[in-house]
């Protein structure tokens, strides 16, 4: 099955479109299946007083109000049309998440099919609900959030018209960069077996370890933040990937799909030449006449297969030679 992975280019435009389509090429060279953006209404998501998460405080500095830093990194409804018009040019699926109510509205006008909950918004019903009613494809995201919140937000979308199968589950968790010890990769296993759902992983750890990993364990989605440049300005960047790692995670992914294979244990079909090779036939240890006895003091195990399997020595014990057998030789009977 094919992971679904989404190159989140999220803020990391800083409000220019020219950044946008340069994040949908490397998104494109890289081979990702989507590249998504945020969509929102500064004003409507935060207040005037909102203070900045530690880590934006950190990389953007502690001077400018949370709205401040916000209102810089909008896309207009015009920016969002050329940016779909190019990822449709590119062949690559565009995405957004919207932050509020008028965001919702836009990107479902703009004709989206799959839409993104963000993991602040899990515990919006107002949210949840307008999102539920599009009946569209979901994709939620979990951060912050323990096991009954994301009961409520399953239970919230499908009241609200979207059918189960519809929604994949991320497992997520919000700290930029996340520490590994934080991760609780499992977790996303606990989430597919409880609410019977898809489930996939939103990366904020540094490196490409941990999404790969999440992709072995069963993941049908991953997304991961990248940037054009981590010495940027804003938010983001120093906890993305740069266009390089985005193109070797997504490698990686892909090759992690095909070992993944369809859980029968049998040979495979590249390894079949091997058996004549490595594999061992019941030999004469040492010159044999016709009419002794195969016992342990005359016959061995000896490569190559083609021969009496070792797996029948005790069938082969204490019979008579049918002929005479030089040393090495296969063994019949």
């Amino acid at each position: 099955m094919k992971t679904f992975i989404i190159a989140e280019a999220g803020v990391n435009h800083n409000g220019d479109v020219v950044i946008a389509k340069k994040l949908v090429d490397a998104a494109v060279e890289a081979g990702a299946d989507a590249v998504k953006f945020q969509t929102f209404k500064a004003g409507k998501i935060v207040t005037a007083a909102a203070a900045k998460a530690i880590y934006q405080a950190e990389n953007t500095g502690a001077a400018e109000t949370q709205l401040e830093m916000l209102k810089k990194l909008e896309l207009s409804e015009e920016a969002h049309k050329e940016l779909i018009s190019y990822c449709r040019d590119k062949g690559i699926i565009f995405l957004s998440t919207p932050f509020d109510h008028e965001s919702i509205a836009m990107l479902d006008n703009l004709g989206l099919e799959i839409f993104k909950i963000p993991s602040g918004e899990i515990t919006n019903l107002p949210y949840l609900r307008e999102v539920g009613r599009l009946k569209k494809k979901i994709i939620l995201s979990t951060g912050m959030a323990d096991m009954e919140e994301i009961e409520d937000a399953i239970n919230a979308l499908t009241k609200s018209g979207v059918q189960k199968d519809d929604i994949t589950v991320l497992h997520c968790n919000t700290e930029y960069p996340t520490p590994f010890q934080d991760v609780n990769l499992l977790a996303m296993l606990m989430i597919r077996d409880v609410f019977k759902v898809k489930v996939g992983y939103s990366d904020h750890t540094l490196g490409i370890e941990t999404p790969i990993a999440a992709v072995a364990l069963g993941a049908t989605v991953i997304e991961k933040h990248f940037t054009i440049d981590k010495k940027m300005k804003g938010p983001d960047h120093k906890a993305s990937l740069d266009p390089l790692e985005l193109k070797a995670m997504v490698h990686a992914v892909r090759n992690i799909e095909k070992a993944l294979g369809n859980g029968i244990k049998k040979p495979s079909r590249s390894e079949m030449k091997n058996i004549q090779v490595v594999r061992k036939s019941i030999v004469a240890a040492k010159d044999i006449k016709k009419g002794e006895t195969f016992g342990e003091g005359n016959i061995t195990v000896k490569r190559p297969a083609g021969g009496i399997s070792p797996m029948k020595w005790d069938n082969i014990l204490g019979k008579r030679a049918k002929r005479d057998f030089k040393e090495d030789e296969l063994i019949e009977v």
